[in-house]
């Protein structure tokens, strides 16, 4: 039953991270579309809570035992940690803009080595030799991956930027989820922390695309961070149907579901290194779908990241040693 009950989580980890790598590409062919990151992030985040709303009422009408509802304290946290989901599908999503969806992936999975130094700064403990043999080894990864060994092509650094933005805070997303109202079902928690991440998104919207429009004042202070006013237009709700349904389901809806449903029968650590399939099949959609040039030495570097995230999190001796 054990047995079963592993192979069930890993299969559902594995599908999720395959599902959300997936997401990115169908981003850069929002883009090449002729859709902006407003309109993309904000029908990702509607629909999604629509879609989180239908499932927690089902859930709610066909559960045999009373669900646990928040209190006042734990909506206020969540929302506020929700701003931080906001914020990484906005700063992921400016990334795509400007870098190849395969280096954009390898700029989130920073968030490796990311997690590593919030918990060395949250238990006041350096980390394990292991872990620290494994952050080299992903930063090593990451030049190759990138390519920056290749003097030919000049990084976009601000591509390199937003991509290390959302990697800081997708790192802060995974330690707050995983550590506020873990008593709650997964569609409550995730609806609540989708709206405030919505907050962000709503406002982004405002102060890039729908306020500049008409509000001349807002326009001024808006072409203080960028002279490019094509983003300055009303919302075209077609992007609703043509890619946010998809953008919904891939990216707020299919993976949260099937990691919650994975995650506890696979544990954390083989979890976290089923979940790194989110890295190649990434690289590979873009591959595939988008034409992007993806070389030997740029796989040697996923390559690295995939080992590393798999030294990091394989058991230790002294673990071993109680089992």
């Amino acid at each position: 039953m054990q047995k079963k009950n592993i192979l069930k989580g890993v299969l559902f980890v594995g599908i999720g991270a395959s599902i959300y790598g997936m997401l990115a590409t169908f981003v850069k062919l929002a883009y090449q579309d002729g859709y902006t990151t407003s309109e993309v992030t904000t029908s990702q985040f509607v629909l999604g809570l629509i879609g989180l709303l239908i499932l927690n009422f089902i859930q709610t009408i066909t559960s045999k035992k009373t669900l646990s509802s928040p209190n006042s304290g734990e909506v206020r946290n969540l929302l506020l940690a929700g701003t931080s989901l906001g914020c990484t599908s906005l700063f992921y999503y400016i990334a795509v803009q400007y870098i190849n969806v395969s280096i954009a992936i390898v700029l989130l999975m920073q968030s490796v080595w990311f997690s590593v130094v919030v918990e060395s700064f949250t238990t006041k403990k350096l980390p394990q030799k292991r872990k620290i043999i494994s952050v080299i080894i992903v930063l090593a990864g990451t030049v190759l991956a990138t390519d920056l060994v290749n003097t030919q092509i000049e990084p976009d650094f601000k591509g390199i930027f937003w991509g290390l933005m959302a990697a800081s805070s997708y790192t802060l997303t995974m330690f707050t989820s995983n550590r506020l109202a873990t008593h709650l079902p997964v569609f409550r928690k995730s609806i609540i922390m989708l709206a405030g991440g919505s907050v962000i998104i709503f406002l982004f919207l405002i102060f890039a695309q729908i306020g500049p429009l008409y509000i001349d004042g807002l326009k001024k202070i808006y072409l203080n961070f960028t002279e490019n006013t094509e983003h300055i237009h009303v919302f075209r709700y077609s992007i609703l149907w043509k890619y946010g349904f998809i953008l919904a389901l891939f990216g707020t809806i299919i993976p949260p579901i099937l990691f919650n449903i994975g995650f506890p029968n696979a544990g954390l650590g083989l979890g976290s290194i089923v979940s790194s399939l989110e890295l190649p099949v990434s690289v590979t959609m873009a591959f595939v779908l988008l034409g992007e040039k993806v070389g030997i030495i740029q796989w040697m570097g996923i390559a690295m990241i995939l080992f590393a995230i798999v030294l990091m999190n394989l058991p230790s001796r002294k673990d071993i040693a109680v089992v």
